[in-house]
This record gives structure tokens, sequence and C-alpha cells, in this order.
């Protein structure tokens, strides 16, 4: 069993996770800042394949949005306006960089017409119920926490908005894939590496593992995002048991087609 001291920094970890969480819940009406120059090369593919759309309307976006019920054994929720970031209060020195970070905050990418945001925390696993009383501390705090919680952002554009937005976020994975640095909330937050994983959903879609830096403490976060129609929606996500122990969670599929299946 381990030290006292160890499980008090496990503790502590799981602390600046939570405070890490309750920044990346940005989001607003403003303009994201990103310039059309950098959009990546299969972002202007897809956009001039793909005819115009019009955006949805704000109750339209709402309406498609994820709601209770939608994914089993998950909750849902609307992100509330205190738990926000608008894009003003991200900061990037990279430009290039700034789409991944507003998709890691939970907030807004490009410039959509309507947007929204939904909290989804996966529910406790049956056996991991029991696992909470175990008199193996270690296990019991990892049963405790085996929480996936994403921040998912969804936005409706007009015209190729949404094909651009998709294109900008894989140009900025790509291109930031060694890491980086910015601040949200005033609140410093550092990219060590992004990983590009597989994920099918919608029209089309990416996937990335983003290890984030904070206070010492490496934890790894999974982003993901997909377009349906004028629809773009970013999946940013966290799992409380992995937080300072550098180990790996899956990526919530269930929550990403469910939403894509809404939209279609």
């Amino acid at each position: 069993m381990r030290s006292i001291a160890i499980r008090r920094t496990a503790v502590a970890a799981t602390a600046a996770s939570l405070a890490l969480l309750a920044t990346a819940c940005g989001g607003s009406d403003s303009a994201s800042g990103t310039d059309a120059g950098d959009k990546g090369a299969k972002g202007k593919e897809s956009a001039a394949a793909a005819p115009t759309a019009k955006a949805l309307s704000a109750a339209e976006l709402e309406k498609a949005a994820l709601a209770q019920g939608d994914v089993k054994d998950h909750e849902i929720s609307e992100t509330a306006a205190k738990d926000t970031l608008t894009v003003d209060q991200i900061k990037v020195e990279k430009k290039v960089c700034a789409p991944l970070a507003y998709a890691l905050m939970g907030s807004q990418v490009d410039e959509p017409a309507a947007f929204t945001k939904r909290t989804v925390v996966s529910k406790p696993k049956k056996g991991d119920l029991k696992k909470q009383d175990s008199a193996d501390l270690e296990e019991a705090f990892k049963a405790a926490f085996d929480i996936t919680t994403t921040q998912l952002a969804l936005g409706s554009y007009d015209g190729k908005g949404a094909q651009e937005a998709l294109g900008s976020l894989r140009t900025a994975a790509t291109d930031c894939a060694g890491g980086f640095e910015f601040t949200a909330g005033g609140e410093k937050q550092k990219v060590a590496g992004v990983t590009e994983e597989k994920v099918k959903a919608g029209e089309e879609a990416a996937a990335w593992t983003v290890e984030m830096e904070q206070g010492g403490e490496k934890m790894r976060f999974k982003l993901a995002a997909m377009r349906q129609g004028s629809s773009f929606a970013s999946f940013s996500s966290m799992n409380l048991a992995t937080a300072g122990s550098g180990k790996d969670f899956d990526l919530p599929v269930a929550v990403v087609e469910a939403q894509a299946a809404k939209l279609a």
C-alpha cells in the first residue's frame, strides 16, 4: 500500500485536473481570430468539394445537441454560463495552434452562426462501485474517479464554415504536434504533445490524444471533432483516474457517434 504522502500527491493532481477542467469550458459568440490562411489542405479540399450550406438557427441547434437520455450510461447537461470562457480569454502565441487550444478548452473554432455547449459525464462502471469500498486506497481512488467528462462544443456555420473549422483544427494538430503554450482565463497551460487517433462519425471526423502538463504533473486529454452538414462539433475529454499517472483512457466514441446521429 502506498504512503499517505503519495496518495496526497494523487489527490493534488486530481485537484489540478479539476481546475483545468473548469478552465476547459470556454465558449462564446466572439470571432476565433484564426486566419483563413491557417486552414489545412484537407479542410480546403473538403470545403471545395462540398456544397455550401445554411447554418441551423440557434433554436434548431439546441434541438440537435445531445440531451439527457441520448447516450446510455452518461449524464448530459447544458454547460452553465459561469463555467464558460470566450475565445478572447484564450491567448495563443502561435496563431496556427489557436484552433487546437479553443477546441481543447471547449470553445468555438472559427465563427459559427449559432453555438451551444453540453457537459457529458460517464456513469461509474458497476464493477467500480464495489471497488470504491476496497481496503486498497489506490484501487478505491481509481474506481471513484474512473469517470470521463466531455465538453461538447457544437456550432452551425454558413457556407463552407464547418468544413473550414475542421480543416483549421487538423492543421493545428499537425503543425503543433510537438507542443505549445497558451493561457486560458489568465491561467498558463502547456500542451506537451499531440498524437492522432482514429474515429469515424458524421461526414468527416478526426481525433487526437493531447498530453497536457500542469504543475509538473502530466495528464492526457482526448480531443475529437466531427462535421455533419453545416454543423461542426468538438469533444474535449478527460478522465480523473488517469490524472498525474500518464495512463491512457478510451476516446468517448459513443458520445461522438450519438451527436453525429442526432445531426444526421
